[in-house]
């Protein structure tokens, strides 16, 4: 119970039971009461032609506002502020490669990103914003409402202000559905965060929708998960923290009594046990990061070894991980119409699989306790298999990760999702990851190596409502699976 002051009385309130039911009616809505399937389209399509643009790799000699440091050999902005790509060493207690260095982003400021959220005709819809950044591979991709760096929103680069912000930095009296700092990339960041936040507003409140923004249900949003590098990374970890757990959840799905539809559904009630507590799960990932089984020391750029800096790319001798690059953009539609800076160019496309299985009728997760020099808390949660196959090549066969096989070898009807979607493209350039969910046979055993835990989905959402503890790829996958409640396969 919290207590509110309101003048000299208090007001007891109880905590609010009414939202996830709405979220799943929201969920189950997947053609929207503002926005139907064919007026999506049509906005979807006029905002890629009214939103020109082109990014291109150029020599860091051609950047602007941005300089190596004599000193440290640190790429940073002139004014001090947005990120800058600096050295970290790493040694750790396990792992095929104990000790190494390379280069980080470190952005220490928090961004914001948020939904704003209203109902219409008795249904919650999020407004979206159409957006391009310099790093996505197609140009416009669907994100959050608000979607901003501090050093954007308190206009460093001289641009416009962000439409919307103000909804989240002073919500007043206005229904808060979830606000909480979360992670992301902890191996090319160093312990970024940012607020992932979304607002409802009152039906009756007017909300002006600017150019290149729609009203979309949660139900349309989560079908346009499966659409190839179209809902971007921040709308996604947005999507995953609403409260998609409580009890009678299961009840609220239209879905057979014992299809796999039905075993999500019930994942997410809490009237449903797990094969772990959520006290036993904590206490996992609390001697996980009691562990001390890593070390990282920030280091100027210049004192990394097995890397070098040529005139195009910051890159690994061996042309593995990623490459540091400088990119021009230039983009109609943004705060800031032309600018130069750096983004990370991975090396290869990336895999990310929660491996499934119904047990008692009730789907289960395997997660890892995934180690990331760059996290804040050590250790965070990860999908089962997160790796870029091709880092592997030169390693011998045991260090390949475990269960990296069973995703790519899963025969079709195992494979409950499936689809390659972008990373984050303000910091990362063509950075993608295919996406999947495959579902384990019954007979297959509940034995979870150390280091792996199987956990419903309504005890992964109530860890995703506090900080750090579920990193930003299983907050993906997580949002996937909400999906495939109200539209999944039934098999």
């Amino acid at each position: 119970m919290v207590v509110e002051a309101t003048g000299a009385t208090p007001v007891l309130r109880t905590v609010d039971a009414t939202t996830s039911p709405r979220l799943v009616a929201s969920a189950l809505a997947t053609d929207g009461r503002v926005t139907d399937a064919a007026a999506f389209a049509r906005w979807l399509d006029r905002c890629r032609e009214q939103a020109p643009w082109s990014a291109r790799p150029i020599p860091f000699a051609a950047l602007r506002s941005w300089h190596f440091e004599a000193g440290t050999g640190n790429l940073v902005h002139d004014s001090g502020r947005f990120f800058t790509v600096e050295g970290l060493r790493v040694s750790s207690e396990a792992g095929p490669v104990r000790e190494w260095s390379q280069p980080i982003f470190n952005q220490p400021e928090i961004g914001v990103l948020g939904f704003l959220v209203k109902e219409f005709h008795g249904v919650l819809h999020c407004l979206v914003q159409a957006k391009v950044e310099p790093g996505n591979c197609n140009g416009v991709q669907l994100s959050p409402t608000v979607q901003a760096t501090r050093s954007n929103y308190t206009q460093v680069h001289g641009g416009r202000s962000v439409p919307y912000l103000e909804y989240f930095r002073d919500p007043g009296a206005r229904h808060v559905i979830a606000d909480v700092l979360q992670s992301e990339q902890g191996s090319w960041f160093y312990r970024k965060r940012n607020r992932n936040v979304v607002v409802e507003v009152g039906p009756d409140e007017d909300v002006e929708v600017r150019e290149g923004f729609c009203w979309l249900t949660v139900g349309q949003l989560h079908r346009l998960l499966a659409e190839e590098d179209l809902v971007n990374m921040d709308a996604r970890t947005v999507l995953s923290c609403l409260p998609f757990a409580g009890t009678g959840l299961t009840g609220l799905f239209p879905a057979a009594a014992d299809g796999f539809t039905a075993s999500v559904a019930r994942s997410m009630s809490e009237d449903e046990g797990g094969l772990h507590t959520t006290t036993e799960l904590l206490s996992w990932i609390t001697d996980a990061r009691s562990a001390d089984r890593v070390r990282t020391t920030p280091i100027p750029l210049r004192r990394v070894r097995g890397w070098r800096v040529t005139a195009d790319a910051i890159t690994h001798d061996d042309g593995i991980f990623f490459d540091v690059v400088a990119v021009e953009a230039r983009i109609g539609n943004r705060e800031v119409a032309t600018w130069t800076q750096p983004l990370i160019r991975p090396c290869g496309l990336g895999v990310v699989a929660f491996l499934v299985k119904r047990v008692a009728g009730v789907l289960h997760v395997l997660v890892a306790a995934r180690v990331e020099p760059g996290y804040l808390d050590e250790v965070e949660l990860a999908p089962t298999v997160q790796c870029t196959p091709e880092n592997y090549a030169r390693l011998p066969p045991s260090a390949r990760p475990p269960f990296l096989d069973d995703v790519l070898d899963a025969p079709p009807e195992r494979i409950r999702f499936d689809t390659v979607l972008s990373e984050e493209g303000g910091r990362f350039f063509h950075a993608r990851n295919r996406y999947l969910v495959v579902e384990l046979p019954a007979a297959a055993r509940l034995d979870a190596p150390a280091g792996f835990r199987w956990m419903t989905l309504h005890q992964l959402v109530g860890l995703i409502r506090h900080s750090y503890y579920v990193n930003v790829q299983a907050r993906t996958l997580t949002a996937c699976l909400h999906g495939l409640a109200a539209s999944g396969p039934g098999a």
